[in-house]
């Protein structure tokens, strides 16, 4: 069974955490999902639903994979250093490490996506990427899978790149399956990304 460390913040992207966890969480025998956070108090999300939290980063920081949400709130919560060293220690040691919308953006702001590709919301692009300036910024795609890190684009993009870590862990079959059972209209390509254009990077 693969431990999922879920990282959240206050004011969190709801989709960019519940949609890839409806996908990774849909075997239910081959996942456990842990909602982890700086603190033991519920954190509320964006729309203000809080969720409760299983660990926190103080208490353990060796996981299989883990996933970071985006939102608004993202790169204020990258300014923690503590976050910042957790994401770095779970990265080194974790077998998958996702990112989801703006949560890229967190993510390359710790370095451990130096000198690799990947990508991040099309419609906060050109106002996000400069501070993560090392990372090879990818314009067009809905994900990006470079070695072990999986970033996707904003928002609903994280659900078809759980699919796809899903796929790289146990195969095509259980992810088209996964989605068959969310009635979820899975976008295999990584590379289909009509967001690129209609935000003027293309």
């Amino acid at each position: 069974m693969k431990s999922i460390a879920a990282l959240v913040f206050p004011g969190f992207e709801t989709l960019d955490y519940f949609g890839p966890i409806e996908m990774l969480g849909g075997f239910g025998e081959q996942t456990h999902i842990i909602t982890v956070a700086k603190g033991r108090d519920p954190v509320p999300s964006v729309h203000g639903q809080k969720i409760v939290v299983d660990k926190t980063i103080a208490e353990k920081n060796d996981y299989d994979l883990l996933l970071i949400p985006g939102g608004d709130s993202a790169l204020a919560a990258a300014k923690d250093q503590e976050l910042m060293d957790w994401i770095r220690q779970v990265s080194a040691t974790a077998e998958r490490v996702m990112a989801v919308c703006t949560g890229s953006v967190f993510l390359g702001m710790t370095g451990v996506l130096d000198g690799r590709k990947a990508t991040t919301n099309k419609l906060d692009f050109n106002n996000t990427v400069h501070l993560a300036p090392n990372v090879d910024w990818v314009k067009q795609a809905r994900w990006v899978k470079d070695g072990k890190f999986f970033t996707s684009s904003g928002v609903s993009a994280g659900m078809d790149m759980a699919l796809a870590v899903m796929a790289d862990l146990y195969g095509m079959d259980m992810a088209e399956k996964l989605a068959l059972s969310s009635e979820y209209e899975w976008h295999k390509d990584p590379n289909r990304d009509p967001f690129a254009e209609l935000a003027g990077l293309i």
